[in-house]
């Protein structure tokens, strides 16, 4: 996202999902990434993140977005959390415990460092760009169909 004057809602339909992938931008950032069943309506269709979240449901090759930048206003905790989220390649997959122990700021041992973790996948502002589907026994942001999808596409 290299346009600084990107900022609006962008939304496509997808038929692999049965739905509009939607995100919000500004200031050549990523702030959210949603899968509504029906757009905003002042939701434009062209932006270059769209096309490669597109490609990436495709399925014919993995795709990467660690250059994509995604706007984080999260707690500190939270945000070591979807970081390390987003260090997780395409068709590999992590538990809630793993998570905790990558973390730097979080100890693996402490349940409230859980919680911290899970709270970070449940309120992850830009899934699919922080791909909070390949943590097998987390929550995600998205619908369960979705996130059920995103892992079949990724054979998880």
């Amino acid at each position: 996202m290299e346009d600084a004057t990107d900022a609006g809602i962008y939304a496509r339909e997808s038929s692999y999902l049965d739905r509009y992938v939607q995100l919000g931008a500004a200031s050549g950032r990523v702030l959210s990434v949603s899968v509504p069943d029906t757009p905003e309506a002042n939701a434009e269709a062209d932006h270059s993140v769209l096309d490669r979240i597109f490609e990436y449901l495709d399925g014919l090759d993995p795709v990467a977005f660690d250059d994509v930048q995604v706007a984080l206003t999260v707690p500190t905790d939270q945000r070591a959390v979807l970081e390390q989220v987003r260090e997780i390649p395409y068709g590999d997959q992590l538990d809630v415990e793993t998570l905790a122990q990558v973390t730097a700021t979080l100890d693996a041992d402490d349940q409230s460092d859980h919680t911290t973790v899970r709270t970070a996948l449940a309120e992850n502002p830009a899934p699919i760009l922080i791909p909070d589907h390949r943590i097998r026994d987390g929550p995600s942001a998205l619908p369960p169909a979705v996130e059920q999808k995103l892992r079949s596409l990724e054979e998880l």
